[in-house]
């Protein structure tokens, strides 16, 4: 099962472009969900993500509730032991990226590049929300496509091996 990576309106194509790079060099699914900041056309989009852009798979979502609805559906004759797990992203959290014990098929949510995953969702869920330790104070927070690679990557260590 492949991991998946999720972004809640991003916000800035070359960002998505290069998570979307990611995704098809480790045959993760992206899913991207509405409201973009650009087109998905758009030409720092295909710039970022290069000739992989046609490798990669991916979702267009119109909005949260029907990406949650459609993963709740597709789950929902699955032992509730094996179902995906959603991970929220967020500095915010109080458990380390480090501590997240991922599985195949997991998914990582990651918010918009201005203000991150809505506290109302972050709230709603926050034993499942992990921050990628920064142990430089006065940075606020990484790159999305940074903290998208270090998450995905950490998934994959743990799910496929070293």
């Amino acid at each position: 099962m492949p991991l998946h990576l999720v972004l809640l309106e991003p916000e800035i194509p070359p960002n998505t472009g290069n998570i979307g790079r990611a995704c098809a060099a480790t045959y993760s699914t992206l899913h991207l969900i509405e409201p973009l900041g650009f087109a998905i056309n758009d030409r720092e989009l295909r710039r970022a993500g290069m000739d992989y852009w046609k490798e990669v798979t991916w979702k267009l979502w119109p909005n949260w509730e029907t990406f949650v609805a459609a993963l709740t559906e597709s789950n929902s004759k699955v032992p509730s032991a094996a179902r995906p797990r959603l991970w929220y992203f967020t500095t915010k959290a109080r458990k380390s990226l480090w501590q997240a014990e991922f599985r195949d098929g997991d998914y990582l949510v990651f918010g918009r590049e201005s203000k991150g995953l809505p506290e109302s969702l972050l709230a709603a869920n926050e034993e499942w929300c992990i921050k990628i330790p920064q142990y430089n104070p006065h940075a606020r927070s990484l790159n999305l496509s940074t903290a998208a690679g270090i998450g995905l990557f950490e998934a994959l260590r743990q799910t496929r091996g070293a």
